[in-house]
């Protein structure tokens, strides 16, 4: 076994045991930091690794959260069947943008946009819908006496703690698997250079789909189980463009096109984002979260551009060193394609083009790879 796996066993263990001594504040803290992480992880696929910038993942975590709290309170639906249903609704809506726009060619920040005119439309029609509750929200039952958390998947925070730290862990390996696998290669290929691949073969449409389904379909279930922690929904704040914003900071602190950034992101950014908020209200000053938020953002893009896990990852021993094959030079050292596996992929994003090469040219070349 790696190194690499070796610490993500180690962070995992940690994170097991750490109920043992904390507080529920602590641990309703960390849950929040889990569901960050977990929607991060699922833009990260979409943006970071298949190159599709959304900017309307709140829609997708808010019908994830609806759909899995009125099904459990409306129609006696178990959440474990709900959460596999919020599964699909997410990943169908994302089907239908992604197939949209892929179908006529958008891409980039027009495709950016048309994700936001999508979630803001769908937080319209929640507002707006009294079968959901519209503004007044949608509100679950209190917890009963004889409520059973693994049937219901409501309960304590330490219940929520553990039912977050499986199910980002499970994402986590998903992630791993699939950005290592055949299809994850191919996601580079087209984000790197879209036409390219194509000309290489790659069936660039039906993976772009795959990568916005799988990334719908993962923040959906992240809205779930916030629903189910939370207990009321409003469409404001779980279908909000403010939402949408928030999602994508924690990957980009941590390193876009890294599987292990989303994570250290969301560990960096949902507390300092509760203390700037509570130091804001005892100061009096609107917005001071934003502005810190700022300051975070410009201070990455100054000390660690690629993000902070591949700064990290790399003083502590955490990057494997892979030989080029003979004959070929990869830039600086760095393998061109494989690298943003893990390590931030900014040297992944210079691509086989700048290379003069093709990207799965650029694939044989390997070198840097911090593989959580």
């Amino acid at each position: 076994m790696s190194r690499q796996w070796w610490a993500a066993l180690v962070f995992v263990a940690a994170l097991a045991l750490l109920p043992l001594g904390a507080s529920d504040y602590l641990l309703s803290a960390l849950t929040l930091v889990f569901i960050a992480a977990l929607v991060g992880i699922a833009w990260n696929l979409m943006m970071g690794f298949a190159g599709q910038l959304s900017l309307g993942h709140a829609l997708y975590f808010g019908v994830g959260a609806y759909t899995v709290a009125i099904l459990a309170e409306r129609y006696g639906v178990t959440p474990w069947i709900g959460m596999g249903i919020a599964f699909a609704a997410g990943a169908a809506i994302a089907l239908l943008i992604g197939a949209l726009g892929f179908r006529f060619a958008v891409r980039g920040v027009y495709f950016a946009l048309l994700t936001i005119a999508f979630a803001e439309f769908g937080r319209i029609v929640f507002e707006h819908w009294s079968f959901v509750g519209g503004t007044g929200g949608f509100y679950l039952k209190a917890l009963s006496a004889t409520n059973v958390p693994l049937i219901s998947l409501r309960g304590g925070a330490r219940f929520n703690y553990y039912a977050l730290l499986v199910t980002l862990t499970f994402a986590w390996w998903l992630s791993v698997a699939v950005v290592r696998s055949a299809i994850g290669y191919r996601w580079r290929a087209i984000r790197d250079d879209e036409d390219a691949a194509r000309a290489l073969g790659v069936p660039a449409f039906r993976l772009k789909l795959l990568a916005v389904a799988l990334s719908g379909g993962l923040t959906a279930i992240a809205g779930g189980w916030s629903g189910l922690i939370g207990g009321s929904l409003f469409p404001d704040s779980v279908l909000g463009m403010r939402l949408s914003i928030d999602f994508i900071v924690a990957p980009i602190v941590g390193g876009i096109g890294t599987l292990f950034g989303p994570i250290l992101g969301a560990f960096i950014v949902v507390p300092l984002n509760e203390w700037s908020r509570e130091l804001a209200q005892a100061a009096g000053i609107n917005g001071l979260n934003l502005l810190i938020y700022g300051v975070l953002l410009m201070a990455v893009i100054i000390v660690a551009p690629q993000g902070g896990w591949p700064w990290i990852a790399r003083r502590l021993g955490l990057v494997e060193r892979v030989p080029c094959r003979p004959g070929e030079q990869a830039r600086n050292g760095v393998a061109i394609a494989a690298s943003d596996s893990t390590t931030g992929d900014t040297h992944g994003q210079t691509s086989g083009r700048t290379q003069g090469q093709t990207p799965s040219r650029a694939q044989g070349q390997t070198s840097d790879r911090a593989t959580q």
